[in-house]
């Protein structure tokens, strides 16, 4: 059995958009005159836009609604989105993507991400062409680590999940991959703190190491 497709999560796999998350809440916080912690923010960590207004208004006794807060802080994250000299893609990645689409092998997003914030990386990127489909998880029923979005990914594709690679970086998309039977290759930034690559099939630290003549001997 042969590689056919590969499932890519997104965020910290193909870009890190967690440093303009923290500028566009912190930048936040300061408009709504409130002093956030660091251990308070580090407990936001995978939690929803709305979660966090939430657990804001209470803390603080704000008199704002969610969707109020929610709307500054993304009139923020886009602005730094778009503006960030410091935002790009993670090292290797398009090089990596540009050699799988020139050997044939499909490209299909599996990402919790809103189709929004998807489709603002691949059109800032230029990514489009080499994805044949793109799934956001916030569009079904069940999150990672529940294995939905990446059996519908390797469906998208057409392949057999045994003739697809996952590429993740977080514990819960992990055991996703794990949960779907499919390869998982684990990928190790300099940032991923605190995750857990044990189901991981491979880890790496350089996406130079995922090219095909490497990775074939699994497959």
């Amino acid at each position: 059995m042969s590689l056919k497709a590969v499932l890519f999560d997104m965020d910290g796999v193909i870009v890190d958009t967690e440093p303009l998350h923290r500028k566009a809440y912190f930048k936040t916080f300061d408009e709504l005159e409130i002093t956030v912690s660091e251990d308070l923010y580090a407990s936001f960590t995978g939690a929803s836009t709305k979660r966090v207004c939430e657990t804001l208004i209470q803390q603080y006794n704000l008199s704002h609604t969610y969707e109020a807060i929610a709307d500054i802080k993304r009139a923020h994250f886009k602005d730094y989105f778009y503006n960030d000299d410091e935002f790009d893609l993670i090292p290797g990645v398009r090089k990596l993507i540009e050699h799988y689409h020139e050997n044939g092998i499909k490209l299909v997003l599996a990402s919790s991400a809103t189709m929004t914030t998807i489709n603002m990386v691949f059109e800032k990127f230029g990514l489009e062409k080499y994805f044949s489909g793109k799934i956001s998880g916030a569009d079904l029923k069940e999150s990672k680590p529940h294995p939905e979005v990446f059996l519908l990914a390797a469906e998208l594709a057409g392949e057999a999940p045994e003739s697809c690679m996952v590429i993740e970086d977080s514990t819960n998309g992990i055991l996703a991959a794990h949960r779907a039977r499919i390869f998982c290759a684990a990928y190790r930034s300099p940032h991923s703190k605190n995750q857990d690559y044990t189901l991981a099939d491979t880890v790496v630290m350089d996406y130079e190491e995922l090219v095909l003549d490497k990775i074939s001997k699994y497959f």
